[in-house]
């Protein structure tokens, strides 16, 4: 596998970007202000993330997304390395993430790849999404904010 920027004459990869954001129009905006990276096997593309920047010296990832056929391989804590060596080599000084209070999985991940958790933004899923949406069976509603120095 091979993790690559994605150019600008190459559409991003939306079905993808979707699997961790509902939201199209979020997606769009986002990936348009944020630079977007990929992970290929062979010609296919089987994971994305973005880097957003946000703040001086901060950097946010703001999507992060594994096609479901490649769930369990690894590929999600090989795109959250990633994402934290590109921020370190960019300059960033601290990279956060945002998920989900019910995204159970992602939030182990986060923690495993040196995240700590430093806010509730309660209500977040709420107010930003018509659709309500459902993980593990919990209602997300509230937008858990994980955050690392580099």
């Amino acid at each position: 596998m091979r993790i690559r920027t994605l150019t600008p004459n190459e559409e991003p990869p939306i079905k993808l970007l979707l699997l961790a954001d509902p939201s199209e129009k979020l997606v769009r905006e986002y990936v348009s202000r944020g630079e977007c990276f990929v992970a290929e096997v062979g010609q296919k593309i089987v994971g994305v993330y973005v880097l957003l920047p946000t703040r001086p010296e901060t950097v946010e990832l703001v999507n992060i997304a594994v096609a479901e056929s490649e769930h369990g391989k690894g590929i999600g804590k090989q795109l959250v390395k990633d994402a934290i060596q590109r921020a370190k080599a960019q300059g960033y000084k601290t990279i956060e993430i945002g998920t989900g209070n019910s995204s159970i999985g992602q939030l182990a991940l986060y923690q495993k790849c040196g995240f700590r958790m430093i806010g509730i933004d309660q209500d977040f899923f709420i107010r930003h999404y018509s659709e309500e949406i459902f993980e593990n069976g919990i209602q997300c509603r509230d937008m858990v904010r994980l955050s690392q120095s580099l």
